[in-house]
């Protein structure tokens, strides 16, 4: 990814409760079926796996396909039972893998 993904969380946080994660990355998703202006195959590179764990305990994941569109966005929900600190991470066929880490507050 060129630039950080974007993510989104409520605030204020309450113990227990059920909260919404957003999350925009910034990606081509280039499938590998188009061509360049000189009939070369664009190589596929799309980003293939997202995580989300919390305190390192696996609450979300997807595997992605080439038919998901540039730029993918991501929703989901988790139960917060405490302050702690919730990790993306989102790999594509390139072999870059991006993470990004948020400490959780619950008030």
């Amino acid at each position: 990814m060129r630039k950080p993904p974007r993510i989104k969380l409520p605030s204020p946080i309450h113990a227990g409760a059920i909260i919404e994660i957003r999350t925009l990355a910034t990606h081509v998703m280039e499938t590998g079926n188009r061509k360049d202006g000189a009939s070369n195959i664009i190589p596929r590179d799309i980003i293939h796996t997202f995580t989300a764990s919390f305190n390192d305990s696996e609450v979300f994941s997807a595997d992605l396909n080439s038919g998901i569109s540039p730029n993918p966005y991501i929703a989901f929900f988790m139960k917060v039972p405490r302050s702690g600190t919730l990790t993306l991470t989102w790999q594509d066929d390139s072999g870059t893998t991006t993470v990004e880490k948020i400490a959780i507050n619950v008030t």
